[in-house]
Formats: C-alpha cells, sequence, structure tokens
C-alpha cells in the first residue's frame, strides 16, 4: 500500500479513517470499527469537537472524576478534574478531607499581567527611536483602538509598553515588552492581535517619522507573540494550623514528627534538582487534571510554572514549608494564565459543566481553585512518601488496572483485592492469582448474583 498521501485534509472523516486503517494496520476492519465506535452519539457535539483540531478521525476519551470537600476561603466546592493518572483524584480528595476540618484552604491573586513582546531588528540610531518613543506610544493607542475598546470596557487592555535594548546579546535585537491585562478570557488571540497590530505601526512610523531622516528607516520584524512567562500573573494559596492539630499518623508518628519530616522533605525539593522535578511533576498531577477539565491550555501553564521554579538559576520545588511559632504553614505561589470565557470552555460541552460545577468562576477565582488543588495534590503526595510511603496508595489503583488487563470479573476482582491488601502487587502476581483462582471448582452453594 501507499503510505504518503495528498490532499488528506480534504477527505471525508470516512475516508480519512479508511487510508489510515488500509495503511498502517493489520486487521482493518476492525480497527475502522473501533475507531468509529468512540464517536460521540450526538452528531451536533461531534461536528463540535472535530472543530477543535486537524485531521481527526476519532475521539480519545479520558476519566472525568471529581475531587468532593474542597473548602478555599470558606467555600465549599466540587472540584472536576480529568486525568488516567491512578490515585490521582483520590489523593486531591483526601488531602481535601484533611484540611476540611482544619480550617480550610486559603488563597488570594497577587497580580494577573500578562505579556507579550515584539521581537524586532534595527541597524539604525536606536537613541532616535527612544527619544520618540512616546509619539509611537500614541500612535499605538490610537491604532488599536478598534482591537483593545471592547476589552478596556470589561476592565482590561494593555497596561504598558516598553521598548527593551537586546543588543548587548544579539547584535541590532530589540523588543517591543507589552503588558496585558484581560479580565476572564485567557487574551491569547487578544494579545496577539495587538501585538502584529504593533508591529505593522513601528515599521510604518520608522518609515514615515522625520526624526528617522539621516539614519536607516527600515525595521525588520522576527516576530510578534505573547510569552508564556507570566511571573507577574502570579495566585498564593495555603493551608496552617497548629502542628498539634495534625493529628497522628500511621506508625503511631507525631504531629510533631511528622511536621518535621514534611518540612524536610520539602527542603529537599529546593536542594535536589531530582527531587524537585518528581515533586513539582505531582503539583501538576493536579493541576493540570482541573486545567483540562475546564478546557484550559495545560502546556502553557506548565511551560510557565516549570519556567518560574527555575527563576533563580537552578530548578526548584514550587510549594514552601514553614514551622513557627507551634504552627505548621505549607502554601504554593504560581503564576497561571487562563480564563473562563472564549475558546474552549465555552465550545467543550463537560467544560461547560465542569466551570458550572465550580460556580462559574471569574479568571481570577479558577486560579485560585488550580492553585490549591495542586498544593492539595502535593500535600498528599509527600504526606504518604514521609509516613506509608507512595505505594501501598498508587498499587491498589494499578491492582485494578491489572485487573481489568486480566479481563478479572468483578466477583474475581474482589478477591484479588482481599488478597492483595497486605502483599506486594505486580502484573506476574496478579495473574498468577486469578490463574489459581479460576483452576478451582465452583462452589455450587453460591448464587447466580454471586455472594
Amino acid at each position: 500500500m501507499k503510505k504518503s498521501v495528498s490532499g488528506f485534509s480534504k477527505l471525508s472523516k470516512r475516508k480519512k479513517i479508511r487510508w489510515v486503517v488500509e495503511n498502517f494496520f493489520k486487521d482493518p476492519e476492525n480497527v475502522m470499527r473501533e475507531l468509529m465506535s468512540f464517536a460521540h452519539p450526538n452528531e451536533k457535539q461531534q461536528r463540535v469537537l472535530d472543530g477543535f483540531s486537524e485531521n481527526t478521525i476519532s475521539n480519545f476519551y479520558l476519566p472525568f472524576g471529581v475531587a468532593p470537600n474542597f473548602k478555599i476561603n470558606d467555600k465549599i466546592y466540587c472540584v472536576p478534574m480529568v486525568t488516567e493518572e491512578s490515585s490521582v483524584v483520590a489523593a486531591a480528595s483526601s488531602a481535601a478531607k484533611f484540611w476540611l476540618s482544619r480550617g480550610g484552604f486559603h488563597s488570594e491573586i497577587i497580580s494577573t499581567t500578562k505579556v507579550g513582546q515584539v521581537h524586532f531588528s534595527y541597524a539604525g540610531d536606536f537613541n532616535i527611536l527612544e527619544s520618540v518613543f512616546s509619539e509611537l506610544k500614541e500612535r499605538f493607542d490610537e491604532e488599536t483602538l478598534p482591537i483593545t475598546k471592547n476589552m478596556q470596557k470589561r476592565g482590561g487592555g494593555v497596561l504598558e509598553v516598553n521598548l527593551v535594548d537586546m543588543s548587548h546579546l544579539e547584535a541590532d535585537y530589540y523588543q517591543l515588552k507589552v503588558t496585558f491585562e484581560t479580565c476572564d478570557s485567557m487574551g491569547a488571540n487578544f494579545i496577539n492581535s495587538v501585538l502584529e497590530a504593533y508591529a505593522h505601526i513601528l515599521t510604518s512610523f520608522v518609515e514615515e517619522h522625520p526624526a528617522f531622516e539621516n539614519t536607516i528607516r527600515e525595521v525588520t520584524i522576527i516576530m510578534s507573540i505573547l510569552s508564556n512567562y507570566t511571573p507577574e500573573c502570579l495566585v498564593r494559596s495555603w493551608v496552617e494550623c497548629p502542628i498539634e492539630d495534625l493529628g497522628q499518623f500511621p506508625g503511631e508518628m507525631t504531629a510533631e514528627t511528622f511536621a518535621g519530616k514534611f518540612e524536610k522533605a520539602v527542603k529537599i525539593a529546593h536542594l535536589d534538582v531530582h527531587r524537585a522535578t518528581t515533586h513539582n511533576k505531582g503539583i501538576f498531577n493536579g493541576i493540570d487534571a482541573v486545567v483540562i477539565a475546564t478546557a484550559n491550555d495545560f502546556r502553557a501553564i506548565e511551560a510557565c510554572g516549570h519556567t518560574y521554579a527555575a527563576r533563580n538559576g537552578q530548578y526548584q520545588s514550587l510549594t514552601h514549608v514553614s514551622l513557627e511559632d507551634g504552627k505548621f504553614k505549607f502554601w504554593i505561589d504560581l503564576p497561571m494564565a487562563l480564563g473562563t470565557v472564549g475558546g474552549l470552555t465555552t465550545l467543550h460541552p463537560l467544560a461547560r459543566r465542569s466551570l458550572e460545577m465550580l460556580g462559574n468562576p471569574s479568571a481570577r477565582e479558577l486560579m485560585k481553585i488550580i492553585a490549591t488543588t495542586g498544593l492539595a495534590q502535593n500535600f498528599a503526595a509527600v504526606k504518604s512518601l514521609v509516613t506509608t510511603g507512595i505505594q501501598q496508595g498508587h498499587m491498589k489503583m494499578h491492582l485494578l488496572n491489572i485487573l481489568n488487563h486480566l479481563e478479572a470479573t468483578e466477583k474475581e476482582a474482589k478477591q484479588a483485592l482481599k488478597y492483595f491488601k497486605d502483599k506486594v502487587v505486580s502484573f506476574t502476581a496478579v495473574r498468577e492469582f486469578l490463574e489459581v483462582l479460576r483452576q478451582q471448582p465452583v462452589n455450587p452453594q453460591c448464587s447466580v448474583k454471586g455472594e
């Protein structure tokens, strides 16, 4: 078969699937039926989903779960989470329940400024450009008003425009660094539209302004694009209580011992990059799950968070602990640019339901919810690590996945869960357990409906 194709994007979906399965699968008819079986039963909803991306041939499902009992600033939330990883939702739920009786979580917005840049080259006299920059900014304001006026009505828009000299790093390289407030929208399209307009205005301004009569008039625009690093779009979430109120932990571990080990574990994630990477990955287990559920951009939020974690020259933990005056305090500062209006947040049917479940929050409130979920995820993970170990919770879910893979019945699964309650779980051990179980004679006294 011919494995290259011309005009694939113009084919109907059925023809796209047909070409893929006939060229890349050994059992094309069964694969085609399987791919088509994941289509949304509502044709209108499927058209919406198809519009999200290109060359779609099926839908890829992920579990949509919820973590109840999140008390944030004295308000109770049931948090929607979309993830394929075992124990993530359970861990978030466990942390939410733990802090529910200890005052809950607290959260505040520190700032909501976003950044965009016009990168350009200019070989002329930069001092002249600096001298007329205030005039250029007036042109920016006037000529982009059709783009910015609606955002300004909502309380947002362009906050500041700065001319940045980067020529000490790269010859003739300069920037327009622009800060924005985009209210409840993530604002990517708005920011990029403004930046591209600024680029055209800058080029024309230098070409036409009399100040440049005796110097080079040509500006070369390299690119105009928002930055996903938004350290001034920042949210803080925290929990705190007297150390003695933390309670007791497995193995008769006291609250004081737990707090000390917890503090040391987080400190290690500030000192050691190997631990920091896994530590922060766990934070994003919770963050990504809510970001995806609300149809925001988890890749942008992760990239920003990881950059922020390395802002001091070494990649470090995003969370912090203090033990002062007999009080345990655990917090996270996290930059996060997201939205609750526009984009997929209103187009994706389950994203709309996720936001409704959260009380249709503003972007600022959603920042608090998501940062808090990341903090809860990290608390649960570190709590497990310094007490029972991480595998106890993980392996229970891993066992269920193995049982599903081995096509265990409901009755077999119940017996396996009981058997492996205090034993090491592995694929081989579970398979051997089921083989032995299935060789046992059926008890004729058991009812058809089970025990």
